[in-house]
């Protein structure tokens, strides 16, 4: 059975994600952190960025915190703001890009376990 965990923002570090420039991540909570079963992260998004067609191996449930982009999700285009949320499924070829002058964040829960992002060629 998992502890109780709180983590304040000033532990959260943001690392550069290598399939894109312009992406971050930061670990929320994840099996490192006790979690059981799945993991939280959060993106930021640059203004300007883009993350090119790429798959997962595993699930993500987003949800939009802030901006404005594209999301890309096989071969449809959707413009998501604030609020909004997704589901990629596992397998899935999906991009974004981040045409407006804001910088988009984003949540994103997975699974536990390998994430890989396997670029599309």
């Amino acid at each position: 059975m998992a502890d109780p965990l709180i983590r304040t923002s000033d532990e959260i570090e943001y690392e550069a994600v290598d399939a894109a420039d312009g992406l971050e991540k930061g670990v929320l909570i994840a099996d490192e952190h006790g979690a059981p079963n799945f993991a939280i992260r959060r993106f930021v998004l640059e203004a300007g960025a883009e993350v090119p067609e790429h798959t997962n191996a595993v699930e993500h449930e987003q949800y939009v915190l802030d901006g404005e982009y594209t999301v890309g999700i096989d071969n449809e285009e959707y413009e998501v703001e604030a609020g909004d949320s997704l589901l990629i499924p596992a397998g899935t070829v999906h991009w974004y890009r981040n045409e407006g002058d804001e910088d988009g964040a984003f949540l994103c829960a997975v699974p536990n376990g390998d994430d890989e992002i396997e670029l599309v060629e």
